[in-house]
C-alpha cells in the first residue's frame, strides 16, 4: 500500500486557471490536471492507494466555503484536510467545523498566508488544532513563488514545536524545502513528522537516508506535493535509496495509517 500524505486539488471550475497561474510563477509543469478526478486517475496510474488532499487559504473569507468543499471530496481514495487563515478571528469555530466535517487535519502555509511560524499570536491557533486532536501540516522552508526571508525555517520551527510540546505536527518538504542542512541541525530528533513531498529531485539521497535514520523512519511520511512532482519517480527513488523493507513500509503507509487512524 502507498499513502501520499501531501497533494493538492482544485474545483473543476478553477483548476485549469489555478494551475496555469501557479505553473507560470513557480516554473514547474504539473503532472496532472489538478482536479479530484484527475488526481484519482493519476494515483491509479502510479500505484498510490490513498492521498491526503490539502487546501491553502489565501484569504480569511475563504475558510468556511473551502473547508466545506474539501470535505465534500472525501472518498475511499481521498482524505481531505481543512485549512485555517491567520486572520480568522473565529478560528475556534472554524477549527470546530473542520472536526465536525470529519476531516483529519489542518494545512497552514506561512508564505502564502504571510505569517511567521513562531509568532506568539499563532500559538493559540496551533493549540486549538492540537487540542481538537487534528494533525497540523505546515509548509516549511523555501517556496518557488517567494524569496527570502522565508517564514518557516528549521530554527523557527524548532522553537514552535518545543513550545507546543511536539505531537501531531508535520513539516512538509522533508522538514524544510532546500534547507536540509538546517533540518539536520535543528529538527532531526524533535517531536514532529517530516513528509517527503517535492523532495527527491532536490535533496541528496545520502542526506535523505541520514535524516530518515537520524530522525526515525517512524516519523517520516511519503508525499509528493502532486500535481507538482512525479509520483512514480518519487517512489522509485525512495525504494532504491537503501532503506530497509521495514523502513519503507513505515514511510509508504504504516506511519500515515497510524497518524490518520485509518
Amino acid at each position: 500500500m502507498v499513502i501520499d500524505f501531501h497533494t493538492h486539488i482544485f474545483s473543476e471550475k478553477i483548476a485549469a486557471k489555478a494551475l496555469g497561474n501557479l505553473s507560470a510563477v513557480c516554473g514547474i509543469t504539473p503532472a496532472m490536471d489538478g482536479t479530484a478526478a484527475g488526481l484519482t486517475a493519476y494515483m491509479e496510474q502510479c500505484g498510490v492507494d490513498r492521498a491526503v488532499v490539502l487546501p491553502v487559504m489565501t484569504k480569511a473569507s475563504q475558510t468556511q466555503r473551502m473547508n466545506e468543499w474539501f470535505a465534500s471530496v472525501a472518498s475511499e481514495k481521498l482524505i481531505p484536510f481543512g485549512g485555517i487563515h491567520p486572520e480568522n478571528e473565529d478560528y475556534k469555530e472554524r477549527i470546530a467545523d473542520i472536526k465536525r466535517l470529519g476531516m483529519k487535519g489542518v494545512k497552514m502555509h506561512p508564505e502564502y498566508q504571510n505569517f511567521w511560524i513562531d509568532d506568539e499570536k499563532m500559538y493559540p491557533v496551533y493549540e486549538e488544532i492540537l487540542r481538537q486532536d487534528l494533525i497540523l501540516l505546515i509548509h516549511s522552508g523555501e517556496d518557488a513563488a517567494y524569496t527570502a526571508p522565508f517564514h518557516c525555517t528549521p530554527q523557527r520551527l524548532q522553537k514552535m514545536v518545543r513550545k507546543m510540546g511536539g505531537g501531531k505536527i508535520v513539516a512538509a518538504h522533508f522538514g524544510a524545502h532546500k534547507m536540509w542542512d538546517e533540518v539536520e541541525e535543528y529538527l532531526v530528533g524533535e517531536d514532529l513528522y517530516f513528509d517527503t513531498s517535492m523532495g527527491t529531485q532536490y535533496y541528496d539521497i545520502e542526506q535523505f537516508v541520514r535524516i530518515v535514520r537520524g530522525h526515525g523512519a517512524d516519523k517520516v511520511l511519503f508525499a509528493t506535493d502532486s500535481p507538482w512532482s512525479d509520483a512514480k519517480q518519487e517512489m522509485e527513488t525512495i525504494r532504491s535509496s537503501g532503506l530497509t523493507a521495514e523502513e519503507l513500509e513505515m514511510i509508504f503507509f504504516g506511519n500515515a495509517q497510524r497518524l490518520l487512524g485509518c
